[in-house]
């Protein structure tokens, strides 16, 4: 009997284990923390497997959004709710 057609069937079953292995990886590593990091509003970096909360930029700058229905947007936009008033002191 020829023995190349047995050999011919475990390469194949070799090379189908390990790509189904390399799938489960990728879907276990990076699809699926990069599908939880976007339901939870932030950034999914795929090359540093990273997930990374969003900054505004008046966060950075220190200068203040004016338009409050922009600065409810831009919150909304990366999940972070508006700030509280801030308390009233009484009067002495």
């Amino acid at each position: 009997m020829n023995r190349t057609i047995p050999r011919l069937m475990l390469i194949f079953l070799g090379v189908f284990a390990i790509l189904s292995v390399g799938v489960v990886v990728y879907q276990v590593g990076w699809v699926i923390p990069g599908k939880r990091c976007a339901e939870a509003k932030k950034w999914w970096d795929p090359d540093e497997r990273v997930c990374a909360t969003p900054v505004l930029i008046s966060d950075i700058t220190g200068r203040t959004i004016q338009d409050k229905q922009a600065e409810a947007e831009a919150r909304a936009a990366i999940g972070r709710p508006a700030p509280a008033a801030p308390l009233a002191r009484p009067a002495q």
